[in-house]
């Protein structure tokens, strides 16, 4: 029977033939297929084998995501809540923080600063699982590494910039540029109907890339931009 797997730390065809030939090795593996375009392997074997147990052969640099680990019998709602109740909390503290003068720009600013401070909490939790699943679908990070690496303390300085309302106009457009490039990932994922794993809150929480991942980049997107266009807020 065949199985397919995911699959992050293929940078060239160097590391294509690598995975093939150690997989090869495995008992009842009969033939391994490496997509380095797709990111994703494909193994016949006799009897199936774990993505766990596949990981315990593979150098550090791979790792390999059985593609079924997101399809799960769990309601969507009950599979999102943490990012739900996340974005709820944060919601909650940027409208009580203007609450009794209340501003709509000051609100975007602290929803922004907020927003940031928390998601790079929980990438930097654990860095290095983050930046292997970053590079699935992030195109930035896929062409140059070290960027999945330090994508998360740039979120840090950015929500330190908002809500210490200091620069905020490069905030703004730091926000248009990461954000851009990454729903363009998220994007193009989704359409291609990838089981990936979503990096937004780091590899801690087990949350699947879904439509939510690219309505949280897009409301930020929208409020950076309406941001922008009224001058006076800078």
């Amino acid at each position: 029977m065949k199985y397919r797997y995911n699959i992050t730390g293929l940078t060239c065809n160097n590391c294509k033939t690598s995975v093939e030939k150690i997989l090869n090795t495995q008992p009842g593996v009969k033939e391994v297929l490496v997509n380095l375009k797709e990111s994703e392997v494909s193994i016949e074997m006799s009897q199936h084998i774990s993505a766990k147990e596949l990981q315990k052969s593979l150098p550090d640099k791979y790792s390999i995501f059985d593609k079924s680990f997101s399809i799960e019998k769990k309601s969507a709602l009950k599979t999102l809540f943490p990012l739900i109740l996340i974005f709820g909390y944060i919601t909650i503290s940027a409208v009580l923080l203007n609450l009794k003068f209340w501003n709509n720009k000051s609100f975007m600013l602290d929803f922004m600063g907020l927003f940031y401070i928390v998601f790079s909490f929980f990438k930097i939790l654990d860095l290095k699982g983050f930046q292997k699943s970053f590079r699935m679908y992030d195109p930035l990070a896929k062409a140059i590494p070290p960027y999945a690496w330090i994508y998360p303390f740039i979120e840090l300085i950015l929500g330190i910039l908002f809500l210490m309302r200091i620069k905020i106009f490069l905030a703004l457009i730091g926000t248009l540029i990461i954000l851009g490039i990454t729903t363009i990932g998220v994007t193009k994922a989704l359409l291609d109907k990838k089981e990936i794993q979503c990096a937004c809150l780091g590899t801690v929480l087990k949350l699947p890339m879904t439509k939510a991942t690219f309505i949280e980049n897009s409301i930020m997107i929208v409020m950076a931009v309406i941001m922008l266009f009224n001058s006076s807020a800078l």
